[in-house]
């Protein structure tokens, strides 16, 4: 699997977000049938500052956040439905899923408030990201408990406990 990581704020690489996503994004793809060698997600590790620019260019919520993803590709899913999961060329190269931004302040903050590890809780928000550049999103309550099921598989089978 490609994952392409630019590390723009410094507490990212002490926190080993490299290792959280080299394992958080494979394991979303083949909790979902995927292979993973035939994906790429690109994921900038951020601060706060650089998020907020990017929600209130994008979202139109100049303030920070924990995580935003941006599809490769348009994807039109009526509420309610499972999207159509990708279906890569298998002798081409890698399909492009899209891009993550994680802000680490955010990231930070919740885990402490939650009592939860670092890692813990930036495996689930990179899970949470890769489910959006699938199709997933959590906008009605049947879509909300879908995703939150499926994070929640996810992360057990890492070893995580439930993050709701």
């Amino acid at each position: 699997m490609e994952i392409d990581i630019l590390i723009d704020a410094p507490e990212w690489e002490a926190a080993g977000i490299e290792a959280v996503a080299a394992r958080a994004i494979p394991a979303t793809l083949e909790a979902l049938d995927l292979v993973p060698e035939r994906f790429s997600v690109s994921i900038l590790a951020c601060d706060d500052a650089r998020i907020a620019e990017l929600n209130g260019e994008f979202r139109g919520k100049a303030q920070p956040t924990n995580v935003l993803s941006w599809p490769a590709e348009a994807i039109d899913l009526p509420l309610g439905k499972w999207p159509n999961l990708p279906t890569p060329d298998p002798d081409g190269p890698p399909h492009e899923l899209g891009d993550i931004a994680i802000a680490y302040g955010v990231v930070a903050a919740e885990a402490e408030a939650g009592g939860k590890p670092l890692d813990h809780h930036m495996t689930h928000l990179l899970v949470h990201g890769t489910l959006h550049l699938l199709g997933f999103d959590h906008m009605t309550e049947p879509d909300a408990g879908q995703m939150e099921e499926i994070e929640t598989r996810i992360l057990a089978r890492l070893g995580i406990p439930d993050p709701y």
